[in-house]
Order: structure tokens, then C-alpha cells, then sequence
């Protein structure tokens, strides 16, 4: 076994006390990569938490391993200790494997090449951590554990950036994110994830290199993109992505909403209107019952809830600046962008219908409840009914502090009356008074589109008037079939 030139030093016992949970997967692959006559190092994200206190807040957490053997020979030495074993990444050189209950990545010391017409690295399998390592996208990754023993290896100050709170490469940012343009979306991320700054040079590189994200794929695109949004400092990112132009190629609705504002059209900065929201919803997961802890639907909601304000921004002869329909034109934008950037259908739905809804509560007057509204609202929001409560609330970011307390007043009334007539309705699952197999008998015709109007006609009657019994459903469904 050739050792790696990369020396390391002892872990001090806080670190150490970080891998406990860890410390049988640790001392078992180390012990058998040893004996094996290969070296093997943690590497990447649980040595970063770990530095940072907080891997054992993780016990679950994957762990990710480094090491000069190839791939046919990890599996040779797992092939004993491990409970299973895959090997979907193992032309990039990864090896999964399940060992004493932990899910482990170990990938061969690579050294990669790659084409200035893709993110996709021509892999060459390298023999030394050092240069394992100095191809990492960031130095607070760019650190590794050697096992069996311990030892820290830090060859970039990744523990210096840790304290200072910085984002760094390792080698310069200009050729980190050539070589891998994902790697600017990874930097709003973890400025995001962790409340970290991000260095000058990198801010640099990424308005400078920001087109190269169309070669990147839409699917990787979003796990970035939605990673950046559930973090606990998602502000950082976006204005990130914003001021460096990579929201342009991934995100292109964010930056038009920083709308021009003159002396003569006041209206709200949109943009920071939209951060706001987003920091307040993220407040409401937990602080408005029911509590959802992080709600990737709530915040992309949030996120993409005046999206369609640019397209519909008029100017008024009052001087005022309108956005009408915007809701309406933001969830066809909304649909559009989660598609293109290919998120889950059902997702893609619940988003598009949460920004059409945002301004609902609006028309309702000033607390004025009647019970037709009261139930018209609560079957359009349907299933995201507590997703649009905190939606709205979240909305409201008016400096006028009296404004502030009537809307969130305007907006306890209806909730209680929605509370009031769940009780006595069922709101949730309101349904016709008769159903498709009554109206046929009644109004003696077959299936087709009648029944549906009929149908219709029945829901509105139940959504304005309340419940029906049978009799008095039946005389109004007459009354409606005579009068067509």
C-alpha cells in the first residue's frame, strides 16, 4: 500500500464524541480496509457536521467513505461485514453497502477530467487522498477522516472557513465551477443551510460562469433549488442566486420581481415582499397549528406566490400600480417552471393551486363572514386548507401595525367560523344533497352531461344554502330542470 502524502493530526475529543453513534461502522471498515491493505477515510459532509457539532444530532445520516481501492476489491472486503451491498454508481467507482445497520457510500480516489460541454467527468481512479480531495467542491468538504485511526486530514483550512463562516474552493473558484457548474447552485445551498458568507472569488466566478448551468440537468437543478428553499436560511441563497445571475438561468421569475419603483408609482419591492413571506411561512409551519415542521409545498408557495405580478403591473390614472388576476397568471407561471424543472405532478398541483388561492381571503370584505363564503373557500382549498391559512397569514407584511392587526384579526374570524361550521357540516367532505343515481330517478334521464349540471347545480345550492333534506332537494331540482 502506497500511503497518501495527505498527513493528518489526532481529532480532539469533541469531534471525536460527534462520531459515537458512528464508532462501530468506523472502527469495523476501518479495521478491514486496514488488513485489506488499503486506507479509507470519512470524507465529506458528516466530517464537515461533525467539526460543527452536529453529526449526532444525525445518527441516521449516510456515510460517505474515500479509498485507494477499486471498486471490484470494496466489494471483496464488504463482502464479510456487510448486510447488503449495490453498485448503481459503481462506474463513477461508489459502492452502497449496508454495514452494522448505517447506509455507507465508498467511492475510489478519483481524479477527473472534464469536457467544457458537460458536467459529466471523464473518471479516472486515483491512488492518493490528496488529490482525492482537491478536487471537492468546497473546502469545508474538502476535509477527511482517516480510519482506523482517527486522524484529521485538512489540507485546504476547511476547519478555518468552518470558524470564519465562509464558502471557499479549494483550488480557484473559476476552474471548481467550469469543471462542475452544479457546484454554484451547491454554494447557495450550503450559504443557505448553514448561514455561512460565501467568498468574494466565488461570488465572482459564479456572475461570471452563471450560463454554464444550461448544460446541468433540470432534475439536478431542483434538488438544489429545493434544498436551498428547506433550509433554515433560505433568504441567503436566493439573494445569492439573485445578485450573481444564476437565478436567471434556473429560476428566471425571482429577479423580475425586482421591480422598478420611481417617485411618481410607489409600490411594494415585490422581491423583498417575496423573502418576507417565505421567512414568515416558515415561521407558521410550526407556530400555527397544526405544526408541519419544514413544508417544501408552503414554501415554494411562498416563494412563487407573486410571480405573475410582473406580467400584470399596470399603471393606474389615480397613479396607483395594479396586479390584477396576477394570482391567476402566477399559477399557470408556476405550473410551467415547476414542469420545466421537472418536480412531482402532484407537487407541481398543490403549488399552482396554493398561489391561485393566495388572494381569496381578500374578497371576503373585512370579517363580514357569510356561511356560502365560508364554505366556497374551504372546498376550493380542499385538502391545503391549513397550507392557505398559513399562506395568507404569511402574506400580510404591511408596516402599518393597526393594518397588520385587523388583517390578522379579519382572518381569526374566519377560521373560527370555519371551525363553527365544520362541526355542523362536515365542510371538509361536502357533498350534493342527492347524488348522481338520485338525479337520473328524479329527473328520469340517463348518464351524461345533464347529470353533471344537475350535479353542479345541487353542490352550489349546498355550498349557498347549507344542508338540505331530501324533499326540499329534490323540489329545487325540479324547479332548476323546469327552468332550463
Amino acid at each position: 500500500m502506497a500511503q497518501s502524502p495527505a498527513s493528518g493530526t489526532p481529532l480532539d475529543e469533541a469531534t471525536r464524541a460527534q462520531l459515537v453513534s458512528a464508532a462501530g461502522v468506523l472502527t469495523t471498515l476501518g479495521r478491514v480496509f486496514q488488513a485489506g491493505g488499503h486506507e479509507l477515510a470519512l470524507v465529506g459532509g458528516p466530517v464537515r457536521d461533525a467539526l460543527l457539532g452536529r453529526l449526532a444530532g444525525s445518527p441516521d445520516a449516510d456515510l460517505d467513505f474515500t479509498t485507494d481501492a477499486h471498486p471490484e476489491q470494496v466489494l471483496a472486503l464488504l463482502a464479510p461485514i456487510a448486510e447488503t451491498t449495490w453498485d448503481v454508481g459503481i462506474r463513477f467507482g461508489t459502492v452502497g453497502a449496508r454495514v452494522a445497520g448505517r447506509a455507507v457510500e465508498i467511492t475510489t480516489y478519483r481524479a477527473e477530467a472534464y469536457d467544457a460541454a458537460s458536467r459529466k467527468p471523464e473518471v479516472a481512479f486515483g491512488t492518493r487522498l490528496d488529490e482525492d480531495l482537491v478536487r471537492r467542491d468546497f473546502t469545508i468538504n474538502a476535509m477527511a477522516i482517516r480510519l482506523p485511526e482517527l486522524d484529521l486530514v485538512d489540507l485546504f483550512d476547511g476547519q478555518g472557513a468552518l470558524r470564519a463562516g465562509v464558502i471557499r474552493t479549494p483550488g480557484t473558484a473559476h476552474d471548481s465551477f467550469s469543471d462542475d457548474p452544479l457546484r454554484m447552485m451547491r454554494a447557495a445551498r450550503f450559504s443557505a443551510q448553514l448561514g455561512f458568507e460565501v467568498a468574494p472569488d466565488v461570488v465572482a466566478a459564479m456572475t461570471e460562469q452563471a450560463e454554464r448551468l444550461s448544460i446541468v440537468s433540470p432534475e439536478r437543478i431542483r434538488v438544489e433549488l429545493l434544498k436551498t428553499v428547506m433550509a433554515p436560511y433560505p433568504r441567503r441563497g436566493l439573494t445569492l442566486m439573485v445578485d450573481t445571475g444564476v437565478a436567471e438561468q434556473v429560476l428566471p421569475e425571482l429577479p423580475l420581481l425586482r421591480l422598478e419603483v420611481d417617485e411618481h408609482h410607489h409600490h411594494k419591492d415585490v422581491y423583498e415582499h417575496t423573502l418576507t413571506v417565505l421567512e414568515q411561512a416558515m415561521v407558521l409551519e410550526d407556530a400555527h397549528a397544526p405544526a408541519s415542521g419544514p413544508d417544501p409545498v408552503l414554501r415554494l408557495a411562498a416563494l412563487l406566490h407573486d410571480i405573475g405580478k410582473p406580467r400584470t403591473r399596470r399603471l393606474e390614472g389615480d397613479g396607483r400600480v395594479s396586479f390584477h388576476h396576477h394570482e391567476v397568471v402566477g399559477a399557470r407561471m408556476t405550473r410551467k417552471r415547476m414542469e420545466a424543472l421537472r418536480f412531482p405532478n402532484d407537487m407541481t398541483d398543490e403549488v399552482s393551486r396554493l398561489v391561485e388561492l393566495h388572494l381569496r381571503f381578500h374578497g371576503y370584505g373585512t370579517g363580514e363572514w357569510t356561511d356560502s363564503a365560508v364554505r366556497r373557500y374551504v372546498r376550493d382549498a380542499g385538502p391545503l386548507l391549513t397550507r392557505l391559512h398559513k399562506l395568507t397569514r404569511a402574506d400580510s407584511t404591511t408596516r402599518n401595525r393597526k393594518r397588520a392587526i385587523a388583517l390578522q384579526r379579519s382572518y381569526d374570524s374566519l377560521e373560527q367560523r370555519i371551525t363553527e361550521l365544520a362541526a355542523e357540516e362536515e365542510l371538509a367532505s361536502i357533498r350534493p344533497d342527492l347524488d348522481g343515481r338520485e338525479i337520473m330517478r328524479i329527473l328520469d334521464i340517463p348518464p351524461g352531461r345533464e347529470v353533471g349540471e344537475a350535479y353542479q347545480f345541487l353542490l352550489d345550492l349546498r355550498l349557498d344554502r347549507g344542508p338540505l333534506d331530501p324533499a326540499m332537494a329534490e323540489e329545487a331540482l325540479r324547479a332548476w330542470w323546469a327552468a332550463r
